[in-house]
């Protein structure tokens, strides 16, 4: 299984740590949307995006990525993200923009991942920032057994 992840990671690089060990495991290249040529996914059977969590949402990089994406079929994809706040009902919401546009697509989403990162966007830096030291050790591991059931997903 050739794999890729799509990254977009900036700020304190929260979602470069979750897509460093999911590269780990799946063997995969990481590279960021606006390096990608659209047309060169079809080299890889999973396709990973992901980045932070911005107004609800991914990255507009990787959105824009996702509408510039040429028609598929059957291409596998998991989406993921780090942001400040959980829940599965808010996770399901910040990633309905890009799962809709990938399954718009063609791709199927075969699973979805996400944890908390640190945050000192807005007035969340002046009181030292929210979730310090995320993604933490138990972040890492949880990534790294979501990667390992991804590999059984082929």
């Amino acid at each position: 299984m050739k794999s890729l992840l799509i990254v977009y990671s900036y700020h304190h690089h929260n979602t470069e740590k979750i897509a460093n060990v999911f590269a780990k495991v799946l063997d995969a290249q990481i590279i960021k949307p606006q390096k990608i040529n659209p047309e060169e996914l079809h080299e890889y059977s999973l396709i990973g995006f992901g980045s932070g969590i911005y107004g609800e949402k991914h990255h507009e990089d990787l959105l824009d990525l996702a509408d510039r994406l040429p028609q598929a079929t059957d291409k596998k994809a998991f989406i993921f993200s780090t942001s400040a706040i959980m829940g599965k009902a808010k996770v399901a919401k910040d990633h309905s923009t890009l799962r809709e546009k990938l399954q718009s697509k063609g791709y199927i989403v075969v699973d979805e991942f996400a944890c908390k990162g640190f945050n000192t966007n807005s007035f969340m830096k002046y009181l030292g920032g929210m979730n310090k030291g995320r993604p933490n050790a138990e972040d890492l591991k949880n990534a790294e057994d979501f990667a390992e059931k991804l590999k059984l997903k082929k």
